[in-house]
């Protein structure tokens, strides 16, 4: 953590205020003797570029191990018990979110000696430091009298004494719980200097029923856990769902009537739609990162290769041509190059190759074998599932096979996700007896911090979304 001045620098504002899926948002400056100054930005303009250039607090999150930042976030007051249970429920989300990361520790609220009644009114500072708090998080939820929800939060730099930056929404009572992420994720970015990730989904697979006669549905639910709903009736088996990079789209493989297909499922109408029939069998279908075009691995004659098929005018074109099972296909960010696993070097592997199917190498090689990469949205990292003695490990290596790091291992480990600023994976661990089945866990890129994620059922096969938009 640093401490520094604070500099601020002048931000563009735009000239209208836009919603996007139902929430308004308007940002605040604070200038104690000069009263204050609403400025109205799009969301996009909130999210990249309209705080301050540079904190008087920072995390610095390029460190392996690193000491969480102790921040206090007192319930959102509200004029009403309604506001107040809305207050408190959102500053409750807000801390369990920061706390997931790894990189905060929210104070006990017993440990406050400030009560805060008015956010508009700059906190004493002198009482927070006193419980070692070097961040602080302070709103207010309104129930307007149209209806509409209004929450409004400052982040304060306890020692620095500057309010750090804060947002206005207005939104339906209903989406108090995505404010909060979005509140989260502006939170996390002011700290750490890096995308938020809280504002997002989890697509997977819920499993229910005997060990023998799982029924398999596709499922989404916010990255926390809360808010699942099946997309699917469980008529079929689904395997591994994807999201597009446009978060509306999922692309997931089904057994519809014992026959494989891959579908496209839009979120938003329910729409759906076989991508294509394909004689044999399909696996791993995944996007590219522009959406147009989704990559998988199809068997013919007996063996199964890498083939890509652009969305727009459904032409497939296989990209390797060999014996062996290629399979697991994953793009570079920059959609120049895909990660795939392949036995044709004698036993199963992680290689690299251009988007075009050229120049295919392998990067792989540790002991055991290598399977399911998934190349991070930073580029700089492919995640992996390792079988070693028996054991299933996640793990990390660069594009170029170096700097190989075991995250964490388990009786059986599989299927890494990347959380959309490449700092977090999520993947799903089987237990082990006739009662037991798979259920998701989180772990970030130190290892250290490792997470159970709640399920209503079993659940597989996780996929997690680009921020919300």
């Amino acid at each position: 953590m640093r401490s520094a001045g604070t500099r601020h620098t002048a931000s563009q504002v735009h000239p209208q205020t836009r919603r996007f899926s139902g929430i308004r948002a308007q940002v605040r400056r604070v200038k104690f003797g000069a009263g204050l100054r609403a400025l109205a930005f799009t969301f996009a303009a909130l999210v990249l570029g309209a705080l301050p250039a540079r904190a008087a607090l920072q995390i610095d999150i390029t460190q392996g191990n690193v000491d969480p930042l102790p921040i206090a976030i007192p319930g959102f007051l509200g004029a009403s018990d309604e506001d107040r249970r809305l207050g408190s429920d959102i500053a409750s989300v807000i801390a369990a979110n920061l706390d997931r990361s790894g990189l905060f520790r929210p104070l006990p609220k017993s440990s406050f000696i400030e009560k805060i009644s008015d956010v508009n009114v700059q906190p004493r500072f002198g009482d927070w430091r006193i419980i070692n708090a070097q961040a602080l998080v302070t709103g207010r939820s309104t129930i307007e009298s149209d209806g509409r929800l209004k929450v409004e939060f400052r982040l304060w730099d306890v020692y620095a004494e500057q309010q750090m930056t804060g947002f206005q929404f207005f939104t339906t009572p209903d989406n108090w719980r995505r404010v909060a992420h979005i509140i989260s994720d502006a939170v996390y970015e002011r700290l750490t200097g890096e995308e938020g990730y809280f504002d997002t989904r989890i697509v997977y697979v819920s499993e229910s029923g005997p060990k023998n006669r799982r029924v398999k549905r596709l499922a989404i639910m916010d990255q926390d856990g809360h808010n699942p709903r099946m997309l699917t009736n469980g008529s079929s088996i689904v395997l591994t769902p994807r999201f597009s990079p446009s978060n509306q789209e999922i692309t997931y493989l089904s057994y519809a009537g014992n026959n494989p297909r891959v579908y496209l499922l839009d979120l938003e109408t329910g729409q759906q739609e076989v991508v294509g029939d394909f004689p044999g069998m399909t696996f791993s279908p995944r996007f590219s990162p522009d959406g147009q075009k989704i990559v998988m691995s199809l068997q013919r004659g007996g063996n199964s290769n890498i083939y890509e098929m652009d969305l727009r005018t459904r032409v497939t074109q296989r990209l390797t041509n060999t014996a062996a099972i290629d399979t697991g296909p994953s793009y570079a960010p920059d959609g120049d190059r895909i990660a795939f696993e392949s036995d044709r070097g004698g036993s199963q592997q992680i290689y690299v190759m251009n988007a075009d199917g050229s120049n295919a190498h392998r990067i792989s090689f540790g002991d055991g074998r290598y399977a399911t990469p998934v190349w991070s949205p930073r580029g700089d990292l492919i995640a992996f599932t390792k079988l070693h003695k028996g054991r299933f490990l996640i793990g990390v290596m660069r594009p170029d096979g170096t700097g190989e790091r075991i995250l964490t291992e388990g009786f059986h480990n599989e299927a890494p996700t990347w959380s959309p600023n490449g700092r977090v994976l999520m993947f799903f661990r089987e237990s082990r007896g006739e009662q037991g089945g798979p259920s998701l866990w989180s772990v970030d890129l130190t290892g250290y911090n490792e997470r159970p994620v709640s399920t209503p059922t079993f659940a597989s096969d996780p996929a997690w979304s680009p921020r919300l938009r």
